[in-house]
């Protein structure tokens, strides 16, 4: 695995939330049903995100390491506990529409981006990838999300939003974070209470 240390970070910024991202890096990436969080649990969310990230920017420094971690256990506490619980229509317990995330999310594969892992659960997807050759993690997932959509919303007789606007990317940082992220994402099922869960995978030999 290459090293994760390469180029300077910047910050993105999308609808809602700043994004971090640096040439050649490795990201864990989320994104969730429509109908899967309540607007309350994600307002908070990003209050509480936005606070930390605008008193670093404030002092016009970068996040300390306590503050990365902090962000990374509010996304834990606010946003993963309450999608494991399994809120919304949680359509991907179905393995005819979970079959389309899974495969939106391995299609280019060592084209357009090099898979770690993934796993679909039943109202949220997790990844973990590095953009390849020029693509750009931005329009990777909206392939993702738009050609599942597109045919999730066809396959069962259904319109309008299907995803949430925005995903949620951590910016992977080192060795040690990339072991966590994977083993998090692998683990999902099992946390979640799901026996037997198969629209999950690794290419990490």
């Amino acid at each position: 695995m290459r090293a994760m240390g390469m180029g300077d970070i910047s910050i993105r910024h999308g609808a809602y939330l700043p994004h971090w991202t640096r040439d050649g890096a490795i990201y864990s990436i989320t994104f969730h049903l429509a109908d899967s969080l309540p607007k309350s649990v994600l307002q908070a969310w990003e209050f509480e995100r936005r606070d930390i990230i605008q008193t670093a920017e404030r002092m016009n420094r970068p996040l300390a390491s306590h503050e990365e971690s902090r962000l990374a256990k509010l996304f834990s506490e606010r946003v993963e506990t309450y999608l494991d619980a399994g809120a919304g229509e949680c359509w991907m317990r179905r393995d005819d529409v979970a079959a389309v995330v899974a495969d939106a999310i391995q299609y280019f594969d060592r084209q357009r981006y090099q898979l770690f892992a993934w796993c679909v659960m039943p109202n949220h997807a997790h990844v973990v990838a590095r953009p390849l050759g020029g693509y750009e993690l931005p329009d990777i997932v909206h392939s993702w999300k738009s050609y599942s959509a597109k045919k999730v919303n066809r396959l069962i007789g259904r319109t309008g939003q299907f995803w949430q606007a925005e995903p949620y990317d951590h910016l992977i940082r080192d060795e040690q974070d990339f072991y966590h992220q994977v083993t998090y994402v692998l683990s999902n099922p099992v946390r979640a209470g799901l026996r037997g869960w198969k629209w999950v995978g690794s290419n990490i030999s």
